[in-house]
């Protein structure tokens, strides 16, 4: 029975031939009007690669495509033949990538060259760079100079972005700029090395008094709620229209201290820059504007239980209970240590340009 079905279906579709539906046939592809179109989709043109070695990979990604057909590609890297390509699935169009492995610091140009079976050619380029891994000029464990990006230049790993804070003129180069709910993150398990019971920050900071409190650099636990201040550290300004006061809150695992150096921690709506630093160590704990104490108090050591985020520009997402929230003002050579810096290596970090 089933034979007999199989057979009549063929007859079937004789039959539809012979009615008028013609078979597949060969059509002639025309005339090869165009050259190939080139483009290089990675590394594109002025890209940066960024990583803590000096020589690593970059894996090298073209796309081309022609009216007829695609004869061959090459791929060049600083005029050095690469690859070679003639063997495509689709004769019109191909997407190829090539992993180099030997790529140095420095400025490099890729070239993708093309040509039909006609003979006709096209190419395309794209300049870019690898920039040489930072190394820690004064013993930081993390370094953002926010100069068109927001990576940690120690690890290499990038901010998480929340809001539309942007990039401006800072102090030098370029700076973080804060906006409304707003504001950069980092995990505290990717910071190498690990936090430890000393700590100190520094940066570079041009006031926003709008709105009138703002959290700036926020390490905090999230596991009882944001009113929970036993652990971690929380930096912050309050104030008016006209002047704004830097406070520290910092946890030792079983209480909390305050470093609030009132009116010689303040800050005015008219000022420039201002140079932001604070210490802690096993004894103490140390403010600084500009290279000067402005507060001073007895600490045994900071706890880092149950913090998991840095929060750059606000108290978001750990620290809300007050309002101390995202912060409009300008961020610049923010540098994070795993030890408590004397007031000379501040006002060294005050002179590094």
């Amino acid at each position: 029975m089933k034979k007999h079905i199989v057979l009549g279906t063929l007859a079937i579709f004789a039959c539809a031939c012979e009615e008028g539906i013609d078979p597949v046939s060969k059509v002639a592809p025309g005339r090869d009007e165009t050259a190939p179109v080139v483009s290089i989709r990675y590394p594109g043109e002025g890209a940066q690669i960024r990583v803590r070695e000096d020589i690593t990979s970059v894996k090298i990604e073209l796309d081309v495509k022609d009216d007829i057909e695609i004869g061959k590609v090459v791929l060049y890297l600083d005029n050095a033949k690469l690859k070679e390509y003639s063997d495509f699935k689709d004769y019109r169009h191909t997407v190829e990538s090539f992993v180099y492995d030997q790529l140095t610091n420095g400025d490099h140009t890729i070239k993708v060259e093309a040509t039909d079976l006609s003979g006709k050619t096209a190419s395309a380029t794209a300049n870019f760079s690898k920039t040489a891994p930072y190394k820690p000029l004064y013993g930081e464990m993390f370094y953002m100079s926010f100069d068109g990006d927001y990576l940690d230049l120690v690890s290499i790993r990038e901010a998480g972005k929340t809001g539309s804070g942007a990039f401006a003129d800072g102090k030098i180069g370029k700076a973080y700029a804060g906006a409304s709910d707003s504001y950069l993150t980092f995990k505290t398990a990717d910071i190498v090395p690990a936090l430890g019971s000393e700590f100190s920050a520094a940066f570079w900071y041009k006031l926003n008094t709008s709105p009138d409190r703002a959290g700036l650099l926020t390490i905090s636990p999230t596991i009882d709620g944001d009113a929970d201040r036993k652990d971690g550290i929380r930096l912050f300004r309050e104030g008016s229209a006209t002047s704004q006061t830097i406070k520290l809150n910092a946890g030792n695992g079983s209480a909390d201290t305050w470093f609030d150096g009132g009116a010689t921690a303040a800050i005015a709506s008219t000022a420039d820059w201002t140079h932001i630093a604070f210490t802690i160590s096993t004894t103490e704990g140390v403010i600084y504007l500009n290279g000067e104490e402005v507060s001073r108090g007895a600490f045994s050591g900071v706890s880092w239980a149950n913090c998991s985020w840095i929060s750059i520009g606000s108290g978001a997402p750990t620290f809300t209970v007050w309002n101390h929230l995202s912060d409009n003002s300008l961020y610049d050579e923010l540098r994070l240590f795993n030890k408590a810096l004397t007031q000379e290596e501040v006002r060294t970090l005050m002179d590094a340009q």
